[in-house]
């Protein structure tokens, strides 16, 4: 096999963009903290819903993870 029949991988994400995506994500995952949170602290016990909290926790924490954790490492060059 030689080498220079083998294409180089290139990223599906730019990373010009690792900031932007970073910045996005961030204030995704703290819009909905901040809904699970008002969600909480509104509703009393009779009308919550557990499907309801746990279904907007996990989007939270979802965007807050890979917030917190790919995008700042992918920004400042450290690639996972």
């Amino acid at each position: 096999m030689e080498f220079e029949a083998l294409s180089r991988y290139t990223s599906p994400v730019n990373p010009a963009v690792f900031p932007h995506l970073t910045v996005v994500l961030l204030a995704t995952g703290l819009f909905f903290t901040a809904c699970f949170l008002v969600y909480e602290v509104t509703s009393t016990a009779s009308t919550r819903c557990i499907y309801k909290e746990l279904l907007i926790a996990l989007v939270a924490s979802l965007f807050m993870g890979l917030e917190s954790f790919l995008f700042p490492l992918l920004w400042v060059g450290i690639y996972v």
